[in-house]
């Protein structure tokens, strides 16, 4: 079986696949096990290969039709769809964010449709798809009001799943994701940088500016829990998943406050020196918006799970990425 991964080249997108790479294979929509035998990295930029043969890296745009109708065949029985523009950017460039969260995911779906083979496809979904006045914990039957232009985009690039999974021509399930933290390498340009920067940087000694108030809550997942959850849901049963795809994953729920707390205890005071706060409004009314919690029941009756805590989150961080740069 053939697997996809756009986004292939970002930092989710190379643990997806070296997890897969070594998982070696995957359940079909029938739910037999599938041997991996050729893992498709694309994005426009290179991915790395690994090293291994199974690998095919391909750069290029995700939104040119004639690129995507080479790449997707019958014989792509799994797409991870993890390329997008992020919240910031996608907030201050519209365009863009439209072409690459709206028309890519679309044109994806169309052509798995016109190939007719049904393949599995893992849409990567975000907190910030709702806003506004939420409850102190977001529910499954809380309505989406997403207040950016990230989060519209990704609000509707559920819905097409949905549908397109409705009238069979896909097998989809939507993975919505807490944000991300710790991300290991350099600040991009989601307006939750952040919180991978005031933890990041300061354990590489390097000052952090936060751009959002100690108050504020965030919904959290490491690295390590967000490959874990992608994989397993794509092996859950269509029958499952019933006539709902989206599954919004367990997280963490604290505020930067107690993330900086947590940072203290598990690295001292002289690595929390590092963090200055200075407000920005444009970031704050964006993240603001994103709930700092929501229920988890149904994602944890299909078996999906979260870190402990905030510090098992940042002594991952340690484990995985900073011993290996300092190594």
């Amino acid at each position: 079986m053939k697997v996809l991964v756009t986004g292939g080249a970002g930092f989710l997108g190379q643990r997806l696949a070296r997890q897969l790479l070594k998982r070696g294979q995957l359940s079909d929509s029938q739910g037999r096990a599938q041997t991996i035998d050729e893992l498709i990295l694309l994005d426009v930029v290179p991915a790395s290969n690994f090293g291994d043969t199974r690998v095919r890296v391909i750069a290029g745009d995700i939104a040119d039709g004639a690129l995507m109708r080479k790449v997707i065949d019958t014989g792509v029985g799994s797409i991870f769809h993890m390329a997008a523009i992020l919240s910031g950017q996608a907030e201050a460039d519209f365009d863009l964010g439209m072409r690459i969260n709206i028309d890519a995911p679309r044109l994806l779906l169309e052509i798995c449709r016109e190939r007719g083979h049904k393949p599995k496809v893992v849409f990567t979904s975000s907190v910030a798809v709702y806003g506004g006045k939420l409850p102190d914990v977001v529910l499954d039957t809380t309505a989406l009001n997403p207040q950016s232009s990230y989060g519209a985009q990704k609000a509707i690039g559920e819905l097409l799943l949905n549908d397109y999974s409705r009238k069979g021509f896909v097998d989809g399930r939507v993975m919505r994701l807490p944000t991300i933290s710790v991300r290991p390498g350099k600040p991009n340009k989601a307006a939750s940088s952040f919180a991978s920067g005031i933890i990041r940087e300061p354990l590489n000694g390097v000052a952090s500016v936060c751009p959002v108030s100690p108050d504020l809550r965030l919904w959290l997942l490491s690295p390590r829990c967000a490959i874990n959850s992608l994989i397993a849901g794509h092996e859950l049963s269509a029958e499952s998943l019933g006539d709902r795809r989206t599954i919004s994953l367990p997280g963490v729920s604290v505020t930067v406050g107690e993330m900086v707390s947590a940072l203290e205890k598990v690295a001292g005071p002289e690595v929390v020196s590092h963090i200055s706060f200075e407000p920005d409004p444009t970031i704050e009314r964006i993240v603001r918006s994103w709930p700092g919690a929501w229920d988890v029941s149904r994602a944890q009756a299909l078996g999906l799970s979260a870190d402990k805590d905030f510090e098992t989150m940042i002594r991952a961080y340690i484990e995985d990425d900073l011993r290996q740069v300092a190594s």
